[in-house]
């Protein structure tokens, strides 16, 4: 298909219709080291909104996945009757939600970006939602480059991780549900995209 950018994207979002209260929520999902980072910041930017990352409600490694009411009552709950959210996030050094209290304000769009964004439970209250791809040993080299950690414990939680991830994403059918597939292993600006966006 031909190139589209995230201009286009952007605009094809503020199209669409609010399904989260009055804010088009956006999740940007996909496995570990994909590259939903950087796409999840540069639709942001198009778009002027502000991102909420999974991993900062994550509390440590073992709540890969259970984090989720945690994610529903600080952030989901509040935006959907128009209020704004406030979180600590976590703080992986010292493991704890320590860090500096962040406030997400109920505007027009709100990407939610991480491993399970789009899980089925939010589905219904999606505008968007995009799944980021790439080759799983890209993958696991931006993983170990990323984090700084090519220590022999940290290669079994990463491990771990990606095969949890595996499990989630076959159970629940992610990217089979998403309206746009994103070719993650692309270092260009423009031309990510493998599925066009329709709804």
């Amino acid at each position: 298909m031909a190139e589209q950018s995230f201009r286009e994207l952007a605009t094809f979002v503020r199209g669409l219709k609010p399904r989260l209260g009055r804010t088009r929520l956006i999740a940007v999902d996909g496995p570990s080291g994909a590259g939903k980072t950087r796409f999840a910041d540069q639709l942001a930017a198009a778009l002027a909104c502000p991102i909420v990352h999974t991993d900062d409600l994550l509390n440590g490694w073992d709540d890969q996945f259970t984090f989720w009411t945690r994610l529903e009552e600080k952030v989901l709950a509040p935006l959907r009757e128009g209020e704004p959210a406030t979180y600590r996030p976590y703080n992986w050094v010292k493991g704890d939600f320590s860090g500096t209290p962040v406030t997400v304000h109920a505007a027009e769009a709100v990407l939610l970006e991480g491993v399970s964004a789009a899980r089925r439970d939010i589905r219904p209250e999606l505008t968007l939602a995009v799944f980021v791809d790439a080759p799983a040993g890209l993958r696991w080299e931006r993983a170990i480059a990323r984090d700084g950690d090519d220590t022999l414990a940290y290669r079994k939680y990463l491990g771990r991780w990606r095969a949890a991830e595996d499990r989630h994403f076959a159970a629940d059918e992610t990217a089979e549900h998403a309206d746009l597939i994103v070719d993650g292993a692309t270092q260009a600006a423009e031309g990510y995209f493998s599925k066009g966006w329709a709804r």
